[in-house]
């Protein structure tokens, strides 16, 4: 999850390829719980740079306890010659002012 997760951070980046894991760590502070439980994850894309990507993603367990985390960096040095990538459509555009 840690993997899939911090890659599609990067892709919601607008990289269509998203890069190879130089590193990868989970720590895992309790038991998600029984067999049937809902884990939910949430991943944030904490540096996103021209040849390296830096993610992190915590779970908590349906009592909203963190149970486990991780991290995860991309090399995306050669992700971002990809044709596919739609970086330009999802970057901030200055706000244009009236006149």
């Amino acid at each position: 999850m840690v993997d899939l997760g911090g890659s599609l951070a990067v892709a919601s980046r607008g990289l269509f390829a998203t890069g190879v894991s130089t590193d990868l760590n989970v720590t895992y502070l309790s038991s998600g719980g029984k067999v049937g439980d809902t884990i939910r994850a949430e991943v944030t894309c904490d540096k996103f740079g021209k040849t390296l990507a830096y993610t992190s993603i915590r779970f908590h367990n349906e009592k909203d306890e963190l149970v486990a985390r991780g991290s995860h960096t991309k090399y995306v040095s050669l992700a971002w010659k990809d044709p596919n990538n739609i970086v330009e459509e999802l970057s901030p555009k200055p706000e244009k002012r009236g006149i």
